[in-house]
């Protein structure tokens, strides 16, 4: 059986996740594997880099799907988007790749953005796509707080209590914050990588990360905060309509 790779990119506003859920509740790799059922019929299971949250939106999620035809790649991604409409789903890729390729133990890298806005109006064209905020915090600040987070640490604090991971020790390999412009106000965006991430960890960073923005903590508190391996001692987890999966990397590129 063939094994082909999807570049997939979604808004996820509309689905409870990228995990298939209970009966009845919509998710992107239910809507994915319901578009691959009608190409060659029967059950289909894909398996995913990043099972993003309800309301997390990826521009670069990749999975990985059997199958029985030798489909031309090209002509696989563009099935596969003819039967997703008029989901808020799209294959941008699909490339066929070794038997032993899997889209989540073979990542050796997972990219993530999230996307603040500043601004009194609120947002239209970008609503349920960034956390908006009233007021521009101290971009100075974040990223000194930031810096405490960036290498191996324990990161029990800046994880869900109910995180699957066998260890909370992880090892976050980028954290910059950049300023842009942004229709009467200004966008502020986060961008992240490592290895893999823990549950809630890229949010709850970027939620405690904007209150050192906003001068209630101190950047050396974000440390304080790190060493204390408590998860009480996190700041407010940021909401998911600003988080994207933007890119996972792998030993060898199978779209390339």
């Amino acid at each position: 059986m063939p094994r082909f790779a999807l570049l997939i990119d979604y808004d996820g506003g509309p689905f409870q996740g990228w995990q298939r859920q209970a009966e009845g509740q919509p998710s992107v790799q239910a809507a994915v594997e319901a578009a691959l059922s009608r190409l060659e019929p029967g059950d289909h299971r894909i398996a995913a880099a990043g099972r993003t949250d309800t309301g997390v939106h990826a521009t670069g999620q990749v999975a990985t799907v059997d199958l029985m035809r030798d489909w031309s790649p090209f002509r696989l991604s563009e099935a596969l988007n003819y039967h997703l409409k008029p989901l808020p789903v799209s294959i941008l890729r699909a490339a066929q790749v070794p038997e032993d390729f899997h889209a989540r133990f073979s990542a050796v890298e997972r990219r993530y953005l999230f996307r603040l806005v500043a601004r009194r109006a609120p947002v239209t064209h970008d609503r349920g796509r960034v956390w908006q905020v009233l007021n521009p915090p101290d971009l100075e600040a974040m990223r000194a707080g930031a810096a405490h987070l960036v290498g191996h640490h324990d990161f029990t604090t800046f994880r869900s209590s109910i995180c699957q991971a066998a260890s909370p020790v992880k090892t976050l390999d980028q954290i910059t914050i950049t300023e842009h412009p942004y229709p009467g106000g200004v966008e502020f965006r986060f961008a992240l990588r490592a290895r893999s991430f823990l549950h809630n960890q890229v949010r709850s960073i970027v939620g405690t990360l904007e209150r050192v923005g906003a001068g209630s903590w101190a950047p050396s508190r974000v440390a304080e905060a790190l060493a204390a391996r408590d998860r009480a001692a996190c700041g407010p987890v940021c909401p998911p309509q600003g988080l994207y999966l933007t890119g996972v990397g792998y030993p060898v590129d199978p779209f390339a």
